[in-house]
């Protein structure tokens, strides 16, 4: 009887599983007595309640925010205990989280006010980024090609005109109507493809002011212009700009700080990556992975 019995599979099972939980018990003994440290200060009280003014419009009542400490208190022994049991290690969302929290804090590392010599540096050596705009005036007559048989001759005429009678001929009473205005004045390049297109703005830079020249072709159709004056991109003194190339510089540093610290931090780990499985006979001619 006593044979048969110790050859039960069942009773070897019931036996393992009662010495496993017996280990578990010695083995986790010390931490049931000594439970972990949780400490609710009085700045996350206030921050509590100051959430739920926010929320509700009112300070809480000493029972709402004696709710409010428990469920921190919940919450914590919760995200402990999760932590303990490594739930967070195959959650894209909570890996991508921490990620981000620990980028922000390589990002936020430095944060020191950068000198006048350092940001008349970084100006000198981003001076494109920072110059004004290229502006121009200059008055137009707009063709309409659909009221022109030959739009080319129609504009040769004008300019003979135009150029002839120098400033005593009003331009206003010749060319087709239009919704653009007669002069454009002091319009940035951008502003100016916005308006009426590149082509436009690319044959306009090659006109000299002085004479009526043209046509040009815009989106709308033909023009004649006249250009008056142009003010080339200029560099801008640091006082002008010192808000704009500050930000730069600290978005600049923060960026080179974070890849710095990643690359530090990269070295401390063997990366090994798999060569995926690719549908069909695909060539991967892509370069083997590299930091």
């Amino acid at each position: 009887m006593t044979k048969r019995l110790l050859s039960e599979p069942l009773l070897h099972f019931v036996l393992i599983g009662a010495a496993l939980f017996a280990a578990h018990g010695v083995l986790t003994r010390g931490a049931a007595t000594v439970p972990g440290r949780i400490a609710v200060t009085q700045d996350q009280i206030e921050s509590m309640a100051l959430l739920f003014s926010r929320t509700w419009q009112r300070m809480p009542s000493d029972a709402e925010l004696q709710g409010l400490i428990r469920s921190h208190v919940r919450e914590e022994v919760l995200y402990r205990e999760g932590l303990a049991m490594g739930l967070e290690r195959d959650d894209p969302i909570i890996r991508r989280r921490i990620a981000q929290k620990l980028e922000f804090v390589a990002e936020s590392g430095d944060a020191a006010e950068p000198s006048d010599g350092q940001l008349q540096d970084y100006l000198d050596s981003h001076l494109a980024a920072f110059a004004g705009e290229p502006r121009i005036t200059f008055s137009q007559i707009y063709l309409d090609p659909k009221r022109h048989k030959a739009p080319s001759v129609d504009a040769e005429r004008m300019l003979d005109e135009l150029n002839s009678l120098g400033g005593s001929l009003d331009p206003e009473g010749l060319g087709d109507p239009t919704t653009l205005p007669l002069r454009f004045d002091n319009i940035t390049e951008s502003g100016l493809k916005n308006s009426l297109g590149e082509p436009f703005v690319k044959a306009l830079a090659q006109i000299s002011p002085g004479q009526w020249k043209g046509p040009i072709k815009s989106d709308y159709g033909m023009h004649l212009v006249r250009v008056l004056e142009r003010t080339e991109r200029r560099s801008p003194a640091l006082a002008d700009v010192r808000e704009s190339v500050k930000r730069d510089w600290e978005r600049t540093r923060r960026m080179e700080a974070s890849a710095g610290w990643y690359q530090n931090l990269l070295q401390h780990y063997t990366v090994t990556i798999e060569r995926p499985r690719l549908a069909g006979n695909v060539r991967d001619d892509r370069p083997k992975w590299q930091e």
